[in-house]
């Protein structure tokens, strides 16, 4: 007795809601074994659903509530839980495909897969909302179908390192309208929801067992209403789809070729697989008519087609472009003749891997009833009884940031579904960089980022979490949006650019200046603080008059020379240029040390990238300055007696004067323009021409290239020389072989 009364506690009431009928099944599992121990069958006495969907939502409480009372009393047991199922007809599925850019190469961890794939799902959801961020469906599976790895395929992204990543993605949800006409309909019938799941999940349970599901198989659900497909793949199932096309589509060319009622077409078409040539009916005017079977056939036949073919596509479409490998057909839909032969023409598939699953299926479930034996029909419904058992789902109800919310319960919710459902922006989960900074130096554009920002805060019934945490019935939750960090800032002195001095020689003394910007056409000092658009120049040279108020001298009533050329306050001085002026001052000589002619030379041949068949002028204009600081202390006594010493120096003065004067004066005439360029750090005079392209320099630059030593590089203002771009005066230009 004791046995007996828990046996019945463990019982469970499935109800499987058609298009055409209900189906209750009420039993236990015993041992890896159903036991059913009620079962009833009502059809709706008016069309009161359509392709699976509740259109007079108390007609059909009406029939459950028929349905319900047929089962207590075979049991005399009151039932108030049961099991139910929603329609494939009900289902949206959206294939989506989603990329996310690292800002550089990263190794991908598990933790961006997550998030690519909530992108996805969030994208997916975006877009059945027609654009709208309102929740209107639930997502009740997502199944990624390939990831791209830097936009190529590939089975696994974790460990790999990427620029960017992708997926493609099968998402599949449930309007809520649809949960909520079946839920109200159950009510109305005195009944409470004890587990809810999807007909394709349900009869997949019973049609495919676990051990089958590695391989890639459809399953076809089809009803009166629609055909539900579900697909295993890989030990899980991956994906859900339907058509609203099924049996009452051929009811319907019947009731029209035969001119009957629904319910007659109904009985003429369950009778065209019997044995009979001919079927015998009354139409609605009370006539008795005779029709051959192959008459019906012939005209049902597109239907049929129809149905298969649109079936076939489906599979295809969800299961990622391709056939998958058999196809197993529930439902009294599935029965009709030609159907499977059909599918598996469209399918490309042998025939006899289409097939109708029936009694075979249910070795596992023993009917203890009379009047009911194992068919197809019941397929469905047992498997929401035995869903029960192995997932329970369910909608539960959590509140997300003081909203209640409803979700369907596929036994691994976290905080993240239930963030996403409400339509929390992606973006607000994760940490947020603050504004960049754009501005462009020498001519190239710089970007500066700004800080990356806090994530989002979580609570789950008031204690820190994350957003993987498992929520229940009930649970509560917060989220604080993530912050955005500090917006981007730069100096002046943070440039690497800035960073590096240059040097001049002044009177034999070696002067480090630092290098000067120029923003928006206007000196800064290394304090500035760069703002967007900026237009920056680091220069390398410095005029004679900064040059001079940088080291705090007064030359404008002294004369000065530019590598031996008498120079104004405008005259440019580049790097190793040198300096000569009659000042004498003995702050000067205190502050400054003096070089010799060999120090200079080392400090000019140490440049980079000095080709050795490379004129150096500045070696002559450095050596030719110590002879000039001679010739004019010489020149100041002027007697006889240094007559010759005189005439030496000069004799070297007037040659090395000659070639500086070549090098370093910038002149213009009516046609020609001469313009001065650094070559290897050394200063070099292009003269002859009004304008000047790149490979002009080997005119007057000897650069040896009659002997490769490698590949040749050639940088102008440090980005790759175009040989036919244009330079112009003060352009940096760095040439050498690269092995």
């Amino acid at each position: 007795m004791d046995n007996s009364k828990k046996i019945q506690d463990d019982w469970v009431f499935g109800l499987d809601i058609g298009t055409r009928n209900i189906v209750g099944v009420v039993g236990y599992l015993d041992r890896g074994n159903f036991k059913v121990v009620a079962m009833a069958v009502k059809e709706h006495e008016t069309r009161a659903m359509l392709d699976g969907q509740i259109h007079d939502i108390y007609k059909v409480g009406e029939t459950i509530r028929d349905v319900k009372n047929q089962l207590e009393a075979q049991l005399d047991k009151e039932l108030t839980d049961v099991c139910i199922a929603a329609a494939g007809r009900v289902l949206k599925t959206v294939n989506i495909t989603k990329e996310f850019e690292f800002e550089e190469e990263t190794r991908v961890l598990q933790e961006h897969i997550y998030s690519l794939n909530l992108l996805a799902v969030e994208e997916a959801h975006y877009q059945l909302n027609g654009g709208s961020n309102k929740a209107k469906f639930f997502c009740v599976g997502n199944t990624p179908i390939r990831y791209m790895l830097n936009d190529y395929d590939i089975k696994n992204l974790e460990g790999h390192k990427a620029n960017k990543i992708g997926v493609e993605l099968i998402a599949t949800f449930l309007p809520e309208e649809v949960v909520d006409g079946l839920y109200e309909a159950v009510n109305f019938a005195g009944l409470q929801v004890a587990s809810l799941t999807l007909e394709p999940i349900a009869a997949i349970n019973i049609a495919i067992p676990e051990q089958f599901r590695l391989l890639n198989i459809a399953l076809i659900d089809v009803g009166a209403g629609t055909s539900d497909i579900c697909i295993t793949k890989d030990g899980s199932i991956v994906s859900y789809g339907m058509i609203p096309f099924a049996g009452d589509e051929i009811t319907e060319v019947i009731a029209r070729k035969c001119l009957v009622d629904f319910n007659t077409a109904e009985v003429i078409k369950l009778s065209i697989n019997n044995q009979n040539s001919s079927i015998t009916y009354k139409d609605i005017m009370g006539l008795t008519q005779e029709v051959q079977v192959e008459e019906l056939m012939q005209e049902a036949e597109p239907i049929i087609d129809r149905i298969a073919k649109e079936a076939a596509e489906k599979i295809i479409e969800i299961n990622g472009g391709k056939s998958t490998s058999a196809v197993f057909i529930v439902g009294g839909g599935g029965k009709i003749f030609g159907y499977t032969e059909k599918v598996a023409e469209y399918l490309n598939l042998p025939k006899e891997r289409v097939a109708v699953r029936g009694e075979e299926v249910l070795t596992t479930v023993d009917f203890m009833v009379e009047d009911f034996k194992k068919d197809s029909l019941y397929v469905t419904p047992i498997g929401i009884c035995t869903n029960y058992y192995s997932q329970k789902n369910n909608f539960v109800f959590v509140t997300v940031n003081n909203q209640r919310l409803k979700l369907y319960d596929n036994n691994k919710l976290t905080v993240v579904d239930a963030v996403m459902q409400i339509g929390f922006p992606n973006e607000k989960l994760f940490p947020r960089r603050g504004k960049e900074l754009n501005f462009t130096i020498n001519n190239k554009s710089r970007l500066v980022r700004g800080l990356s920002g806090e994530g989002a805060v979580v609570k789950l019934n008031e204690k820190l979490t994350n957003l993987n945490a498992e929520i229940n019935q009930n649970d509560i939750i917060e989220v604080l949006e993530s912050t955005i960090g500090e917006p981007a800032s730069c100096s002046i002195g943070q440039l690497e650019e800035h960073h590096s001095s240059i040097y001049f020689i002044v009177n034999n003394k070696k002067i480090i200046c630092p290098r000067f910007a120029y923003v928006n056409g206007e000196l800064k000092s290394e304090f500035y603080s760069i703002h967007e658009n900026d237009i920056i120049q680091i220069e390398n040279y410095y005029t004679v008059a900064q040059l001079f108020e940088f080291m705090d001298y007064d030359v404008s009533n002294v004369e000065v020379y530019v590598n031996n050329e008498l120079a104004n306050a405008d005259t440019k001085v580049y790097e190793n240029f040198s300096i000569r002026t009659t000042l004498v001052d003995e702050k000067f000589s205190q502050n400054y040390s003096e070089l010799k002619d060999e120090e200079i030379y080392k400090d000019i041949a140490n440049s980079k990238h000095i080709s050795n068949n490379a004129i150096n002028p500045t070696t002559e204009g450095a050596h030719n300055m110590h002879t000039s600081k001679t010739e004019n202390t010489t020149n100041t006594a002027n007697t006889s007696n240094n007559a010759n010493t005189n005439n030496n120096a000069n004799t070297n003065n007037t040659a090395s004067t000659s070639a500086a004067k070549d090098i370093t004066k910038t002149t213009s005439t009516a046609n020609t323009t001469d313009i001065i360029i650094i070559i290897n750090r050394q200063p070099v005079k292009l003269t002859g021409k009004k304008e000047y392209i790149l490979v002009d320099l080997f005119q007057f630059y000897a650069f040896d290239l009659s002997s490769p030593k490698g590949n040749i590089v050639l940088k102008l203002n440090g980005a790759p020389g175009d040989y036919t771009g244009p330079i112009k005066d003060g352009d940096i230009v760095e040439i050498y072989w690269e092995k």
